[in-house]
């Protein structure tokens, strides 16, 4: 069974409170599918017989500007922003039409591990955050006939498509809030997730993405470096992993163990996504950053974690002078990177209280 809550980025830990998740009463609509034909991407390549796996809450108001997208992140699916969906939390499906949308190599929509030869496996073609959005775009307005929206909430890899989305589609969205990510992967980033898939490739039994069993070898390296970059420094010095489990070994056993389902070659696909995304090479803009950044004419809420290695508050000040229009929240937390999936209770309360109060400003603005 894939990871019923937050997938693989938060993995480990997070997987394994799903049961307290549930217990909230989030609800649990039923999936559907967008069949999108045969996919001109980026790159130039093509992904014949595309489908983007997606849910909806709530009902699309009768002038069609109530409609929030959620789009997923690494190894995420659409139970990822159950903590933020319900009535009086920061999205309300009696008040929004919230669509939570997963993203290619999710093993849901189209992917490596779901996609028949000659694109099965290794073979699946490179995929860009903004081949994701604009997928989704026909998704929203070919799918679900809706032709604004009013916001797009990312964490992660989500954030990064918020701020594609932003620049984009600049007077299709009204407002972003990218959570935990940044508008471009650096340097620092690039080599961190390269780590990631050597640690896959070093493993013989990966046989360069064909492999016929799982490389177990590969697959627990693979978990020991999420594991190790997910959390912050003091979190782990002040052994917050404590009492859920006994000591840094038990998590690294369990983190391996509950992400044993995890497609090899759908991970590395979504790292090599992640790896080569910049907003400043969408087409027009000339590789610039700044430039692209001050394109946004969406209202912008910043909410960066101020302890995240994955995406360092570093990162996100430096990009956030450029951002005309932009509402600068850091999460005061310990958790690191997995701060903004809301797991712990503090962290989901500060998320759920800041992006609900965001959307209503700007809903009567």
């Amino acid at each position: 069974m894939r990871l019923a809550i937050v997938g693989a980025l938060v993995l480990g830990l997070l997987g394994l409170v799903e049961a307290d998740v549930v217990s909230q009463g989030s609800p649990h609509p039923s999936h559907q599918f967008f069949d999108l034909g045969t996919l001109r991407l980026e790159s130039g390549d093509s992904l014949p017989s595309a489908k983007l796996l997606f849910v909806t809450h709530g009902q699309l108001a009768p002038d069609r500007r109530n409609a929030v997208l959620l789009p997923s992140w690494y190894g995420g699916n659409h139970h990822g922003y159950d903590f933020m969906i319900g009535p009086g939390r920061a999205l309300d499906p009696t008040k929004q039409f919230i669509v939570v949308a997963e993203m290619f190599g999710s093993g849901g929509s189209s992917s490596p591990s779901n996609t028949p030869d000659p694109r099965h496996g290794p073979r699946f073609p490179s995929i860009s955050i903004r081949d994701n959005v604009a997928a989704m775009y026909r998704l929203i307005t070919e799918k679900l006939g809706v032709q604004h929206l009013q916001a797009v909430v990312g964490f992660s890899m989500g954030a990064q498509q918020a701020f594609q989305w932003a620049v984009s589609y600049p007077t299709f969205v009204d407002r972003i809030v990218p959570i935990c990510g940044t508008a471009k992967t650096y340097p620092h980033g690039v080599v961190r997730l390269e780590s990631a898939i050597l640690a896959y490739e070093a493993d013989s039994a990966f046989a360069g993405g064909n492999y016929h069993v799982r490389p177990e070898k590969g697959h627990r390296a693979w978990a020991a470096h999420w594991a190790a970059w997910v959390f912050s420094q003091e979190w782990w010095r002040r052994e917050l992993y404590k009492p859920k489990f006994a000591s840094p070994e038990a998590l690294l056993e369990a983190w391996a163990a509950d992400t044993a389902d995890r497609d090899p070659n759908d991970a590395i696909l979504q790292a090599r996504t992640w790896q080569q995304h910049d907003v400043g090479k969408t087409p027009g803009l000339g590789g610039n950053l700044a430039r692209a950044l001050g394109s946004i004419r969406a209202r912008v809420l910043y909410m960066p974690c101020a302890t995240d290695l994955y995406f360092p508050i570093g990162d996100a000040e430096s990009e956030r002078r450029f951002i005309p229009d932009v509402q600068w929240i850091p999460i005061p937390s310990l958790w690191g990177h997995a701060a903004g999936a809301g797991r712990d209770p503090a962290d989901s309360a500060f998320l759920n209280e800041n992006v609900r109060r965001f959307l209503s400003e700007a809903a009567h603005r």
